[in-house]
Order: structure tokens, then sequence, then C-alpha cells
């Protein structure tokens, strides 16, 4: 049977290159973002490898919608075997600048939403005895933020709360739902290009493989934690960053 992937904040970026390479790898792919032209592009792009597609508009900070959106891919499907939460936001404001309201929009984007969505998924794929979970945190969980010009605490609480959840879920879902955790480091998409533009020579003289990653170095690994058979691995988090020792 043909595996089923979602993949929050699909239209673009890492996302995108998620969907590309799990549909490479013959998975059919349900797209989740804000963007209209971004799913649209993306959609056609799937079809276009002779997979099937679903598209729909959607906040991943809104809990009603994300069991919305999943029962309706049941309903079609039948199943969703690969939860990728990729959805993500930084924000750059440090702590005497952030206003309340920017600081809970951060950790309902990036930390809530992925509660959302696996809150959705869970029952079935509990009640299936299969299911791969893979939640897209950053090396900012591990370094308190990738670049030192740029404070983005909110940002690293939120995806440092994902490791956290990865491993919790590891343990409760076990031993049939896996539940894993991927760490990009300087990865160059439509978002971060700019800020990634403006001091690629420093950042790329600190990171070991000599270049800033791509959403296809990102894919490969999230394909092998969705994928492989068999995987004795649950509950961890895989930094993907070339070996980045200057932030």
């Amino acid at each position: 049977m043909t595996k089923v992937a979602l993949i929050t904040g699909g239209g673009r970026g890492i996302g995108r290159g998620c969907a590309h390479e799990l549909a490479r790898q013959g998975c059919d792919i349900v797209l989740v973002d804000l963007i209209p032209d971004d799913l649209a592009r993306t959609r056609a792009e799937i079809e276009g490898m002779g997979r099937r597609a679903w598209t729909f508009e959607a906040d991943v900070a809104d809990h009603a919608r994300a069991h919305q959106v999943v029962d309706a891919v049941l309903a079609d499907a039948g199943r969703l075997d690969i939860l990728v939460n990729n959805a993500g936001r930084s924000n750059s404001k440090g702590i005497t600048e952030i206003t309340e309201e920017e600081f809970d929009r951060t950790i309902a984007i990036n930390l809530k939403g992925a509660f959302n969505w696996t809150h959705a998924v869970a029952p079935h794929m509990l009640s299936r005895q299969a299911g791969r979970i893979v939640m897209m945190s950053s090396l900012n969980a591990h370094s308190g933020g990738v670049t030192s010009a740029v404070s983005k605490f909110s940002y690293t609480a939120a995806k440092a709360g994902l490791l956290g959840m990865t491993r919790a879920l590891a343990k409760e879902m076990a031993p049939h739902v896996l539940v894993n955790a991927v760490c990009p480091g300087v990865i160059e998409t439509e978002r971060s290009n700019d800020m990634i533009r403006a001091r690629k020579d420093q950042l790329v003289a600190g990171i070991a493989l000599g270049r800033t990653g791509t959403p296809a170095d990102v894919a490969q690994v999230v394909a092998f934690l969705a994928l492989s058979e068999p995987c004795f691995v649950t509950g961890q988090d895989i930094v993907i960053d070339g070996f980045q020792w200057v932030i």
C-alpha cells in the first residue's frame, strides 16, 4: 500500500524539499500551508512525479483546523503513515523588545503547532500500530542561536521544547510509532536567503563541509526517519549542519 505523508509548511523551503523526497520514494503527499500559490506550485510538482497530492490552507496553530484536515485526509485516503511537523517561523527580537503577543505567536506556531497535528494523527497511528512522526527542530535548540548577530530566544525556546516533546512522545507512542527530530543548521530557503546572503562568507567559514545546507540535505534525513525499514531509532534528534562550530 502507498504510504501517505502529511507535511506542515509544505508549500516551500524545507517542507517542499521533504515533499519532493518523500514523493520520489513513493509516498502520496498532504501539503499544509498558509500560502495558496506555494501550495498550488508544490502540488503540481508532486503530481508531475506521478504521486497523489492534497492541499489544505491552514494555520498550524489552529487546533480545530488540524483535526479537520486530518479527518478529511483519513476519509479520502484511509490512512496517514507519516507526519512531518515542519511549519515554523523565527522571531529576531530580543527579550527587551519582544511583546507578549509576539512571544505567544512564536510558541504557537513552532511548538503548539506540532502538538496540534500530532494530537490529530496520534489516535489513527496508535490504532493501526504504525506510524512515523518527524519534528523539525533546529540547531538553535542546542546552541542558543545559529547566528550570534541575531537573538532568537523565543524561537530557540520553542525548538528546544520540540526536543522534549519528541522524547516524551517516543516513549508514549512506542513500540509501534517512531518519533524523532531533526535539527537543521544554516539552510538556504526562500525565507532565509536574505539573512544568509548578508553573512554567507562568515557562515561558511564556520562550517566544516564548506557550504550552507539545502532543503534536500534535510529531506534526505527526514525520509530516512520516515521510511527506513527496519528502524531501531526513536526519541532522537539528528543535527544537520555540516558540522558548524562558529555560531
